[in-house]
């Protein structure tokens, strides 16, 4: 979240990290009690909250998969607590399996507060791969992709995650500063400055990196290397899936379908066919009544 994301919903200000989730409690019980039919009836109730007021009920039919998938990104305390009230699926960063593991019993533990099982959520950490015939390949394609990012480019974005606006008046290739806390994206701002700590990265370093990939985390490799990467995780119960984010399209996207698939799909890690028509299908979702 930022003053910009802000402004483009018509606010004047970022709203405090604890307003924010207050506010996407209250939308997230309307709009499931709408797709449900359950708001907004003529005769039924109606919905006067802090944030949103709701008197008829919507014009549609229900949708065939009972209601759309929420997908949630937030990985604060606040963040993780609504996930476990009101996602099916939760879009995650995580960097090392250590974190991917803490993430993903933390959150599962919180599901028996709300009612639900550990099946009704499905966590799916981004990762951005780089995938190509050899290991050399891969890595000299990497390496391609990172210098293609330019400076100004990159530090720009990583100011914009870590919300200070004069990132640009300390040395490049030295080390993240100290930041003062903010209200905007904490946990991303946590994970930022973690790798920054661990990994011993400079300013262009890290701004490379997150521009490359957004924080999620870079595998680069053949298409076994990559599969057994994600076989660890998926496997280890740090994942449920993951959210592929190519490095660039169509080509990387091409290139994971054609190589990585195959490979996965050899392991039986990977459907080789859909069993339903809607992406709570897909996703082994149950119907929410």
């Amino acid at each position: 979240a930022s003053h910009i994301e802000a402004a483009n919903f018509g606010a004047t200000g970022l709203r405090p990290h604890a307003d924010r989730y207050e506010r996407a409690r209250e939308f997230a019980a309307v709009v499931t009690a709408l797709w449900r039919g359950k708001l907004g009836v003529v005769s039924g109730p109606s919905h006067d909250g802090r944030s949103f007021s709701v008197r008829y009920p919507l014009d549609l039919p229900r949708s065939p998969q009972g209601a759309p998938v929420m997908v949630q990104a937030g990985a604060s305390d606040e963040g993780r607590d609504l996930a476990a009230q009101t996602a099916d699926v939760v879009f995650t960063a995580a960097q090392t399996y250590e974190e991917a593991k803490a993430f993903y019993d933390d959150l599962k533990g919180r599901l028996a507060t709300y009612g639900r099982e550990p099946d009704d959520i499905k966590i799916m950490p981004g990762v951005a791969p780089v995938v190509a015939a050899t290991e050399a390949e891969a890595t000299a394609k990497y390496e391609e992709l990172q210098e293609l990012i330019p400076d100004d480019v990159g530090v720009a974005l990583l100011s914009s995650y870590l919300s200070i606006s004069d990132l640009w008046r300390y040395p490049i290739d030295g080390p993240l500063p100290e930041l003062p806390a903010s209200e905007g994206m904490q946990s991303r701002q946590a994970l930022v400055i973690e790798q920054s700590r661990r990994d011993n990265l400079s300013i262009r370093q890290l701004a490379r990196h997150f521009a490359g990939a957004r924080g999620h985390w870079p595998v680069v490799g053949t298409p076994a290397q990559i599969a057994d990467e994600l076989e660890a995780r998926f496997e280890g119960g740090a994942a449920d899936g993951f959210n592929v984010m190519p490095s660039y399209f169509p080509g990387e996207l091409d290139a994971f379908a054609v190589l990585v698939v195959p490979e996965l799909q050899r392991r039986g890690l990977f459907r080789t066919d859909y069993e339903g028509s809607t992406l709570r299908d897909h996703l082994g979702m149950k119907r929410p009544m």
